[in-house]
C-alpha cells in the first residue's frame, strides 16, 4: 500500500510536509507504522502543487522518496497552499515506470489514490474503459488501477457540469461499488482529490478493509491548514477516518466536513 498527503491552508514550503515532520511523508516511505502489505514504499514518488494562480504542477519519479536529492533540493524552496504527495508501492504485476506513478491530472485536478481492485486485470480493467469517453480514455498513461479509479472520477465529474468534486468522487465510489459487485471483486479507495480550491478526501472499500487514513487541523474554530495523509506526521492533533468517511474542505473556512457514506448497495450498471 502506498502513502498518501494532502495539505489545504497557508502558504507553506514542501518540506514542511515531506521531510520536517517526526514522521514526514519520507519518514513514512522507509519506516511506515500502519503498512498492510510491503516492508517500505520504495517504487516511486509524487507530489502535486499549485502555484499562485491556481496552475498545477507536478514531479514525479520512480526512485525511492529518501534517494531523491531533487525532490529534496526542490521542496525547500517551492510554496504552496495546496499540495497532494505520495510515496509507491507497487502492486503485484505493476511495472516500475514514471507513468504509473502518482500524481495524476487532469485540468486542475491533482488525484492520489492508496488501495487496490482485487485482480484488477481480470476484472475491472475493461469494465471500467467501457464507461469512459474517448477524451477521458485518452488520459490513461500506465496500468494502474488507481489511474484507472481516477479517469473514471475525471468522468463522473465532466458528465455532470456545476457538480462539486464531493459529488463527483461519491458517485464515482458508487459506481466502483456497482462495478466490483457485477464481476465478483473487491476493492479499496483512499484517495485525495483537489482542483487547488477544495480538497476532499475519502476512506472506503467493498468488500475488503480500507487501509488507515488520518486528518489534522492546527486549530478547530480557526484553521489555518488541514493535512490528510496514511499515517500522523505528529503525535498530536490527528482524527483517524472511520471506514466508509468522506472529508470536505473549502480554502474560505478551512472548516474540515465529515460524513460518512453509506455502503452503497449493488443496483447494476
Amino acid at each position: 500500500m502506498c502513502r498518501l498527503i494532502g495539505y489545504l491552508g497557508n502558504s507553506i514550503r514542501l518540506d514542511e510536509l515531506l521531510y520536517k515532520p517526526e514522521h514526514s511523508l519520507s519518514k513514512q516511505s522507509y519506516s511506515p507504522l500502519e503498512l498492510k502489505s510491503g516492508v517500505v514504499c520504495a517504487d516511486g514518488i509524487g507530489v502535486g502543487w499549485y502555484d499562485e494562480v491556481g496552475k498545477p504542477f507536478i514531479y514525479r519519479n520512480t526512485i525511492p522518496l529518501w534517494n531523491d536529492p531533487n525532490l529534496e533540493e526542490l521542496s525547500n524552496y517551492v510554496e504552496s497552499t495546496c499540495t497532494v504527495g505520495y510515496a509507491r508501492l507497487a502492486g503485484i504485476g505493476e511495472s516500475l515506470d514514471i507513468s504509473n506513478c502518482q500524481p495524476f491530472r487532469s485540468g486542475k485536478l491533482l488525484f492520489v489514490h492508496n488501495g487496490e481492485i482485487s485482480d484488477f486485470q481480470q476484472t475491472l480493467y475493461r469494465p471500467i474503459r467501457e464507461r469512459l469517453s474517448d477524451s477521458t480514455y485518452r488520459l490513461i498513461k500506465g496500468m494502474t488501477d488507481s489511474e484507472h479509479i481516477f479517469a473514471l472520477l475525471v468522468q463522473m465529474w465532466q458528465s455532470s457540469p456545476g457538480s462539486t468534486l464531493f459529488d463527483a468522487l461519491r458517485v464515482t465510489l458508487q459506481k466502483l461499488t456497482e462495478l466490483a459487485s457485477e464481476h465478483d471483486t473487491s476493492f479499496s479507495a483512499n484517495i485525495i482529490v483537489s482542483d487547488g480550491q477544495a480538497v476532499v478526501a475519502v476512506r472506503y472499500a467493498y468488500r475488503t478493509q480500507a487501509p488507515t487514513l488520518y486528518w489534522s487541523s492546527d486549530s478547530l474554530k480557526h484553521p489555518n491548514q488541514v493535512i490528510v495523509a496514511s499515517e500522523p506526521l505528529t503525535n498530536q492533533n490527528w482524527t483517524a477516518f472511520a471506514e466508509q468517511s468522506i472529508l470536505f474542505v473549502q480554502p474560505h473556512s478551512l472548516q474540515p466536513t465529515i460524513s460518512l457514506l453509506e455502503r452503497f448497495a449493488p443496483i447494476g450498471v
